[in-house]
């Protein structure tokens, strides 16, 4: 199978006005051509409606929640929708002709009302002032400031409520000049059920939360004087099972271009033949007339070679013939074209391949004038899946070592920013993490470009539920009459992204349950799905389904959440599925959901490799922390050892997504007296729990990986003292041998056996003093890990992950505080009560400390470390250049400062 080149209508650009990667070829761009500009600044935001609104402008009718259900098993069975009925006007009928651009039949499409409701409400109007409202900078997420709710129990959400109207109104002058242009709204992700007026007038929204989607401002706008657009976002209670964030959380930009242009979305880019001397590569471009008239135009692409950072390189590499197309007055037509590209630079994921990239410009000309210019970055590679390897990315296999993320970016929220996912990826690569799956929604299109950028895979998915539903509010609200337009909208947006590899078109979705009826919804999915990309395979994420059942059937990957090795699912599933599927590859799209709480060690630990957290046994339901030794499960999962070994046990399988990469808010399974999640293998804040090393230690077999625990504090001066007391080691290695010593005697050396993954001296009684590991791998020293007991807290440390930013109100720093004895090394039970200051033309944006119990608003410069250590986020103040000092002060210790610089 071959890929359809990825393709986005943008770099990472934040600047106001997105700049073209390319210079202009000699043809002079005229006030006409394309401009696309930020819209992040100068919005007024305000929680709830004006009194006397009384759901005039609420969506549809929503099903009334008697009893919460917040709280239930992540895994627990989908059931059927409620039916309910408007039974007064709501806005639903102006909201769905928005979708039409997406709907295939035009007999199915939506004839919009007349009028314009809302026009009369106050906070609609033109002359409103807005001046009381909260001055807010997008994207921006109104919910994850808290406070933290005290009752609910609402944990599944996070404890923050995200759930309400929300009001958005920004000032738009618009000149003269563009009087005979098309300008369009682009959103790239509001939460949720999003209505939007200009000047009075309904445009039209989007209910899905999660995609982008385009508005057409065009005829409702005063050229050459001042505009008003308005958004009302109105977020349902019990809308998600983790937290979906809330408010105008993504980028809002506006799109200038003349009436001839390229549509939204409007290149397909795919690459049906690569290899090393030469790629061909399709082009497929729409091409709208908005205008009255009908024009005769010149459409040519060139294709350049892009750096590492995303910047062109030299010459167009090659370019497709100029074609003249007519196009009638208000009438799209759909161009292919081909070029070839001689001894292409493909690309591939990290280590063993490069993520090279290119862009093709696409220039539409009327005469002499170029009239638009649109880019799309891509990539030039191969895909094929083999049922019996696996996944080869220009014919070299590449094993999936992904892991599922959720959308939200820890202290930061839902609110995007460049940065923060940045960093997230690149801790994840470090451990070796080749792979991301979208769990479960359409993500942010930046985070898919910084997938291209640094070369990991994606699994891109669009829907958690579809008729049947997991959340009394969930999307099973708006499936009948949204999937085929918010399928076709992520498809559209993200299809050109080279790190997209298998597309999904659900998550353990109730349908699996019913059968027949089940598998023609997944039919009707998949037809939509191939419609828009043929070079990709479609799958969709089962937890239940079993392979005798109709749905597995529809899918061209089988993905198994837990079914390979899960507590619930004794024996693995893999067998029965490649018995009846020989030809599908078979991954696991969730795997493990181990659990832990990073440095709480709980005792006694058991023999055996995988099991549930229960009181005592893995789990403290006082203080509602999991054990650290990395040997606990969600009740439907089992630890990493133990599905390594199913794994290995099938070598088909083409590899994992571990469930999770980093913990997120909401979802706190076993505790849902909890804010966040103990999944993650790296903490809410960014730091990582042992459980790191175990997955580099399989994910990076040729770096010598030794990583020891637990710590070796446990004096009988310190709370939890075990001195004489058996304290099992464990060491995470992918050496095959080891001898541990502890102060320098001998506690034996031991050889990992057939499908074991760590090395364990279960025996080891507590002394003060060093632990002490040598490994070795094929009888020869590999590594060595060391733990040492500290002494008592003395003093404060800071260390920044970038000690230069950018001043443009985006750009961040994590600042790592440790709480250290008085030689330097970190105390591992510290909690004590840090607080943070700034002194310079910045902020702290947030505050954590990875603690899932910590119910202190994000905000706070005043935060309890977690076990020594805790996290200030520090960004400048756009355009203001200077040092940033922050200093960290706690009772009884050391303070200590440190210096940023801003540019």
């Amino acid at each position: 199978m071959t890929s359809a080149i990825p393709t986005t209508r943008r770099a990472l650009l934040t600047t106001a006005a997105a700049a073209s990667l390319l210079p202009k070829d000699s043809v002079a761009r005229t006030r006409s051509g394309r401009e696309r500009l930020s819209l992040n600044d100068n919005w007024r935001f305000r929680l709830g409606d004006p009194e006397g609104l009384d759901g005039a402008l609420d969506y549809d009718i929503r099903p009334e929640i008697k009893k919460s259900e917040d709280g239930k098993e992540a895994d627990a069975r989908p059931v059927d929708a409620t039916q309910v009925s408007a039974t007064r006007p709501v806005l639903k009928p102006w909201i769905l002709p928005t979708a039409n651009p997406f709907i295939s039949d035009p007999d199915k499409r939506h004839t919009r009302p007349e009028g314009h409701p809302g026009a009369q409400v106050s906070w609609v109007k033109s002359t409103f002032d807005d001046s009381g409202w909260e001055a807010v900078t997008l994207p921006h997420d109104w919910a994850i400031k808290g406070p933290f709710l005290e009752t609910g129990p609402y944990g599944g959400m996070g404890r923050l409520k995200t759930w309400g109207a929300a009001w958005y109104r920004r000032r738009l002058e618009v000149p003269a000049s563009d009087k005979g242009r098309c300008l369009f709204l682009d959103i790239e992700g509001a939460m949720s059920y999003a209505t939007v007026w200009c000047n009075e007038r309904l445009v039209g929204g989007w209910p899905y939360g999660y995609n982008s989607f385009r508005l057409d401002l065009t005829p409702h706008l005063n050229y050459g004087g001042a505009n008003h657009i308005v958004i009302r976002l109105d977020n349902p209670p019990e809308s998600a099972r983790w937290y979906p964030g809330a408010g105008l959380y993504r980028n809002v930009w506006l799109v200038k271009t003349d009436r001839v242009h390229v549509a939204h979305w409007g290149t397909q880019i795919t690459t049906p033949h690569v290899s090393q001397n030469e790629a061909t590569v399709d082009i497929v471009t729409r091409i709208d007339n908005d205008g009255a008239e009908a024009a005769d135009i010149t459409l040519v692409t060139r294709l350049y070679a892009l750096d590492a950072k995303g910047k062109p390189s030299g010459r167009a590499v090659s370019e497709t013939a100029r074609q003249s197309v007519p196009l009638a007055a208000k009438s799209s037509r759909v161009i292919k074209a081909s070029a070839t590209v001689s001894q292409p630079r493909l690309w591939g994921p990290p280590p063993a391949q490069v993520p090279n990239r290119y862009v093709a410009v696409t220039s539409l000309m009327q005469g002499t004038r170029e009239i638009d210019r649109y880019e799309t970055p891509f990539g030039i590679r191969s895909l094929r899946f083999d049922a019996d390897k696996g996944l080869f990315i220009n014919d070299r296999f590449v094993p999936l070592q992904g892991v599922n993320n959720h959308h939200d970016l820890g202290a930061l929220g839902a609110a995007f920013n460049v940065r923060a996912a940045e960093r997230q990826l690149e801790m994840l690569m470090e451990m070796g993490c080749n792979a991301l799956r979208m769990s479960h929604n359409p993500p942010a299109p930046e985070l898919l470009e910084l997938c291209d950028r640094m070369g990991i895979l994606v699994m891109d998915e669009v829907f958690d539920c579809w008729e049947k539903r997991k959340t009394p509010l969930d999307f099973h609200l708006i499936f009948p009459d949204w999937h085929e337009a918010d399928l076709r909208a992520m498809l559209r947006r993200d299809r050109n992204h080279p790190s997209i590899v298998i597309w999904s078109v659900g998550n353990e979705v109730g349908e699996q349950y019913s059968g027949e009826a089940g598998a023609q919804i997944a039919r009707r999915l998949v037809k939509i799905l191939r419609e828009e990309d043929t070079t990709r395979p479609v799958t969709n994420a089962m937890n239940w389904a079993q392979a005798d059942m109709p749905l597995p059937a529809e899918m061209d990957v089988i993905s198994l959440n837990y079914q390979g090795a899960g507590i619930r699912s004794l024996p693995s599933k893999f067998p029965a599925f490649r018995a009846k599927f020989p030809n599908k590859i078979i991954l696991h799209s969730e795997s493990s959901a181990a659990l832990s709480s990073r440095g709480e060690y709980q005792f006694p630990v058991p023999g055996t490799n995988s099991g549930p957290v229960r009181p005592g046994v893995g789990g403290d339901p006082k203080t509602h922390q999991v054990s650290a030794y990395e040997l606990f499960a969600a009740d439907f999962g089992s630890s990493a050892d133990r599905n390594w070994a199913a794994q290995d046990q099938n070598p088909y399988v083409a590899g994992e997504f571990v469930w999770t990469g980093w913990d997120y808010l909401g979802e706190p399974t076993p505790y849902y007296e909890a804010r966040s999640s103990y999944f993650g293998i790296i903490d809410l804040a960014g730091f990582k729990k042992d459980r790191f090393w175990l997955y580099q230690s399989r994910w990076r077999p040729d770096l010598p990986v030794a990583h020891l625990l637990p710590h070796w504090n446990w004096g009988n001066g310190t709370q939890n003292g075990r001195e004489g007391e058996v304290t099992p080691v464990h060491l995470f290695t992918n050496g095959d041998e080891a001898e541990l010593f502890i102060n320098g005697k001998s506690q034996g050396r031991i050889k990992k056996r057939p499908f074991e993954y760590r090395l364990r001296w279960d025996y080891v009684t507590y002394e003060p003093g060093e632990i002490r590991a040598v490994v070795y791998k094929d009888g020869k020293p590999w590594a060595e890990a060391r733990r040492q007991t500290t002494g008592a807290a003395h003093a404060l440390a800071l260390e920044a992950d970038r000690s230069v930013i950018e001043a443009d109100g985006k750009d961040l720093s994590f600042v790592t505080l440790r709480i250290v004895d008085d030689k330097g090394e970190t105390v591992p039970f510290a909690k004590d009560k840090v607080t943070f200051t700034l002194e310079g033309p910045g902020e702290i944006v947030a505050t954590d400390n990875g603690d899932p119990t910590d119910f202190t608003a994000f905000p706070s410069p005043a935060r309890k470390a977690f076990n020594g250590l805790a996290l200030a986020i520090v960004r400048a103040k756009p355009g203001q250049k200077g040092r940033l000092i922050l200093r960290a002060q706690a009772s009884g210790l050391t303070g200590a400062q440190l210096t940023l610089a801003t540019h």
